[in-house]
């Protein structure tokens, strides 16, 4: 089985190779307007998967009270979950809301203390678990002048995953600069949790990445 996953397109539609499933974790357009999601709906239609998800992300507004988009090898979760080849995958697009966020950017963003709320309705089985930002200390460091990462994730999600029979694959973006993948906590299946930050863009909104491919 062939699974891609990106996030953070931000209004760019890229080509993608095709295969079995299409993962979009979040920020699917760059203004959130009405014109810019049909044509997202149009550029999904056109790309080769059995199946395709998408969940938003923080500058996806729209989408807090409905979801413009109707195909019908495509499904939208938000704290929901569906099935594919045997494969139990949840999605969630919250992210921790900060001080200074940008107000036009602020969909599905709660306290950090209030998202463990969100997290706890996510099933304990799952194999694959989508949100649009990271745990905390997984994938989501952004560099500092001194040599170091500030460190944005989500700390309940961490806890959560810390605690939980944790799923083989965790896919996010949300922090451009963190692409990349990692392998963090045993599952329950007593391997390593896959966790990919899949982020299309990087920090200046370039699309420098590559969609990041799972074969299993």
């Amino acid at each position: 089985m062939i699974i891609d996953c990106i996030a953070d397109l931000h209004g760019f539609r890229p080509k993608l190779k095709g295969g079995d499933l299409l993962i979009i974790a979040g920020d699917l357009n760059a203004r959130d307007t009405l014109k810019e999601h049909l044509e997202f709906s149009q550029w999904l239609a056109h790309q080769e998967y059995r199946k395709k998800i998408v969940i938003a992300g923080n500058h996806d507004s729209l989408m807090q009270d409905w979801a413009p988009m109707e195909l019908d090898d495509m499904e939208y979760l938000c704290d929901s979950g569906t099935e594919f080849e045997g494969l139990k995958i949840w999605g969630a697009p919250w992210t921790p809301w900060f001080k200074g966020v940008n107000p036009n950017c602020k969909a599905f963003m709660k306290s950090d203390s209030k998202l463990s709320k969100q997290w706890d309705k996510i099933p304990m089985n799952i194999d694959i678990l989508i949100t649009h930002g990271p745990a905390y200390g997984i994938l989501d460091g952004i560099p500092m002048e001194d040599g170091t990462l500030f460190h944005t994730g989500s700390q309940s999600l961490h806890a959560w995953l810390k605690d939980a029979e944790r799923p083989r694959y965790h896919i996010c973006g949300h922090i451009h600069e963190a692409f990349g993948q990692e392998e963090y906590f045993p599952t329950y299946l007593d391997n390593m949790m896959q966790s990919i930050n899949c982020s299309y863009v990087n920090e200046k909104y370039k699309p420098v990445n590559h969609p990041v491919r799972i074969e299993l």
